[in-house]
């Protein structure tokens, strides 16, 4: 039976049902899980801590605020929010793998991170969370894998407070030709070949690195996000648009 397209999506390069995406998803973070930081280090050349620093900085969280750190993963972000906000304030990691869900729920609790985190299991498209809450929401690498980007970003909105602002860090459209051609080059010659030696599995490498090149580039996310209902959105390329920060307000 011929599949109708809009129950379809991409997985990568592949055109599959998005039952069937959820599924996949959550195998490749299944997989990638117990060497996801040593994975993240060794491709970006240990730049990712550079680039979630400056999210951080861009984010205006002070002491007191509630923070949600939506496909947290293993709990980068998390962390730094978790100092901003202090003993008064709550940051919350969510992801909807499990797997990654413990490495950054361990890790966290080792470096004694406990007091003002919580730790929860939640699909980003339908947040289980009340209208208005959150001060600042971010999702760091982690919206080019969800589903319905648009269903999660209305949802996002719905949770945020008046004033509240979004920050989306993902990997962008390269600005000039010559970075495109090194960052593709890169993306899909060197990414698995890492992925094989170092985590034994070239496959759900190859997948996050089509996945990067299907995403909306940074026109296009923009003016989604402002079509959903979000103020004053801007991005901020880094390096050259390898990667983009995108800012939104809800007021």
């Amino acid at each position: 039976m011929r599949k109708n397209i809009k129950d379809t999506t991409f997985f990568g390069y592949q055109t599959v049902s998005k039952e069937e995406k959820n599924h996949l998803v959550t195998e490749v973070f299944n997989s990638v899980a117990s060497k996801y930081d040593l994975m993240n280090n060794i491709m970006s050349f240990g730049l990712h801590h550079v680039w979630k620093r400056l999210a951080v900085q861009c984010s205006g969280v002070r002491p007191g605020q509630y923070v949600l750190d939506l496909a947290g993963g293993t709990g980068d972000l998390t962390e730094q929010f978790s100092y901003l906000v202090g003993e008064t304030g709550v940051v919350i990691l969510a992801d909807i793998n499990s797997s990654m869900l413990k490495i950054g729920r361990d890790k966290l609790r080792n470096k004694g991170i406990i007091s003002n985190v919580l730790f929860i299991q939640t699909n980003a498209e339908v947040l289980p969370f009340p209208d208005n809450i959150f001060d600042c929401i971010s999702i760091g690498f982690g919206l080019r894998n969800i589903t319905e980007i648009h269903q999660a970003l209305t949802s996002m909105l719905r949770v945020l407070k008046i004033g509240g602002r979004l920050l989306v860090l993902e990997f962008s459209t390269p600005q000039c030709v010559i970075l495109s051609k090194i960052f593709n080059f890169y993306s899909f010659q060197v990414l698995p070949q890492l992925g094989s030696i170092f985590a034994q599995d070239s496959q759900s490498y190859r997948y996050l690195a089509e996945s990067i090149h299907i995403h909306p580039d940074q026109e296009t996310l923009k003016h989604l996000m402002t079509d959903i209902g979000f103020c004053n959105t801007t991005y901020q390329n880094i390096m050259g648009g390898v990667v983009a920060l995108h800012r939104g307000f809800k007021f």
